[in-house]
């Protein structure tokens, strides 16, 4: 023998007993439910995760049996994360936006064994609990409560079913290819999807979505994750905050501008994540409160395409760094990531903002590539557009409990995005491919009208669709939502894209309205748009 090198499981516990013996002390602070803080660290967090996965083994609760959570980001969430996973079981985190039949199917479709719930989610089992066939034991997360006990026959509490579980409990080392975690899609047309992540895949995810030119968490940060817990486990942000340690800042359920000021200035947070309505509103609560949000350095944003002023404003009033990044749940779900090479060093900040609008590019273990209609291969020019596919060490290659495989012939996950990809492999997502606008044989991007529409003053936020049209087959038409305290006219907005796009590019209409409809994950449900205004273009005399 030549030689040999040790042999060690990736196993998720093993993030977190790393957190707990070589940084302990490091505070984990969360708004529960009801309002108030409450504050641990590591250690106290993994000791709770092992005793839970004691005490699921006392209850019967078997290795790969579905552990399902409803809940906000908070201590105990983060405790069902390590210890349901670290013990041999799968956690799975429901949205809690999604309608109840989409509920009642997710839980049954899972077989679902125990339900782990916030206070705020009880009416929830009150009201499905005869349609879950397969949940045995449903857990209000918190201490003992006899008002939600009323609610909930043979509710269990947290606090009482962890205190049963043995200190002394050993992390079991699994077999690295065993499941984890398990996240339904929310975005796609019939029943939800389920998407099984494996500790491998969660492992790889965590430690190469963490090099320099991704996430970059060291120890030293401060992090709020703003996406949810039930988001694609939080963007993978609780197991990469354990594998380096870091202080932790989970929000509960106030996720308005202000509450997120107050605990980004109290809690001196560094690093924030979340969608782009989470980054309007904050905008808004540090122009409200005067706030400089001055311990924060950088964000991150993903679930949707920002709008381009937001970078501008985040850098120059905030000295705020703002990195676009794009996934999704089937890809764990770290795609790319937008981080400046040293070639863009020497150019202006406009220069700069302009390389970062687009979503980045891959980290190593994953792959991207667009091609088209019939599967070619399609240049990496920045110009050519296509269907995006990806592949790599945590990209899903079956559906939860599928017959057949979701990806092409030659092994690559088609994501329904519409791109393009520089030579420097930078992407940008033009659309998807259900919401791309065909106007004459000519493609039109809703996402670039968009971000035009969005960079005007007086509108909070736009979409844009496509609607029927008897000469072109299709025309954009832009649905907006005005800006507090402001009344732009049609002509004020069409007048804003001269010169910004070609002129066929400009919408045919703009249409008012006092609200766009938003899914589970806080994306605009453009289908709702088309159903109610797809046909206003058409005579209909």
């Amino acid at each position: 023998m030549l030689g040999k090198m040790m042999h060690k499981q990736l196993n998720i516990s093993g993030l977190i007993d790393h957190a707990a013996r070589y940084h302990g002390g490091t505070e984990i602070v969360a708004v529960e439910t009801d309002g108030s803080i409450a504050r641990s660290n590591w250690a106290k967090t993994e000791l709770r995760a092992r005793k839970l996965a004691s005490a699921l083994g006392k209850m019967g609760i078997k290795q790969g049996d579905c552990c399902a959570t409803i809940a906000w980001n908070n201590t105990r969430h983060l405790e069902i994360y390590f210890g349901v996973a670290g013990g041999g079981m799968i956690c799975h985190t429901i949205n809690p936006r999604l309608f109840p039949e989409q509920l009642i199917y997710i839980i049954n479709h899972a077989q679902d064994q125990v339900l782990f719930l916030d206070k705020t989610f009880l009416p929830v089992a009150a009201k499905l609990g005869e349609h879950l066939k397969s949940v045995k034991a449903v857990v209000l997360m918190g201490p003992r409560d006899e008002e939600a006990a009323a609610m909930v026959e043979g509710l269990l509490f947290y606090d009482e079913l962890i205190a049963d579980g043995d200190d002394g409990y050993v992390w079991p080392e699994l077999d690295e290819n065993l499941p984890s975690s398990l996240c339904y899609t929310s975005g796609t047309t019939g029943n939800p999807k389920g998407v099984l992540y494996t500790h491998r895949s969660t492992v790889l995810h965590t430690l190469a979505g963490n090099q320099p030119d991704g996430l970059g968490i060291a120890a030293r940060d401060t992090v709020l994750p703003v996406v949810p817990m039930f988001h694609v486990n939080a963007w993978g942000v609780p197991y990469v905050a354990a594998a380096v340690g870091c202080k932790l800042v989970l929000p509960g359920p106030g996720l308005d501008g202000e509450s997120l000021v107050r605990l980004i200035d109290g809690e001196q947070v560094t690093l924030a994540l979340g969608v782009p309505t989470i980054w309007m509103g904050l905008l808004d609560a540090l122009e409200k409160t005067g706030s400089k949000a001055a311990s924060l350095q950088r964000t991150v944003v993903g679930g949707s395409a920002l709008p381009p002023s937001m970078i501008a404003e985040f850098r120059d009033k905030y000295d705020v760094d703002l990195i676009h990044a794009w996934g999704m749940t089937e890809t764990s779900p770290l795609g790319s990531l937008n981080q400046l090479l040293q070639k863009h060093t020497a150019l202006s900040a406009d220069e700069q903002a302009a390389v970062r609008l687009g979503q980045g590019r891959a980290p190593w273990g994953v792959e991207l590539r667009i091609v088209d209609d019939a599967g070619n291969l399609l240049p990496n020019d920045g110009e050519t557009q296509g269907d995006l596919q990806i592949r790599g060490h945590w990209i899903v290659d079956t559906y939860f409990k599928a017959d057949s495989s979701a990806l092409t012939a030659d092994g690559w996950f088609d994501t329904g995005d519409v791109a393009t990809i520089d030579p420097d492999g930078y992407l940008i997502i033009r659309d998807r491919s259900k919401d791309i606008i065909k106007s004459g044989g000519e493609w039109i991007s809703t996402v670039e009208l968009e971000n035009i529409a969005m960079a005007h003053e007086g509108v909070a936020m736009a979409a844009a669709i496509a609607a029927q049209h008897e000469k072109w087959s299709e025309r954009p038409v832009l649905i907006v939502v005005k800006a507090p305290n402001a009344d732009p006219s049609e002509a004020d907005l069409l007048g804003f894209y001269q010169g910004k796009i070609a002129s066929w590019q400009v919408p045919d209409k703009v249409i008012f309205v006092d609200e766009l409809p938003l899914g589970a994950t806080g994306k605009v449900l453009k289908n709702k748009l088309r159903e109610a205004h797809g046909d206003c273009l058409l005579d209909k005399g």
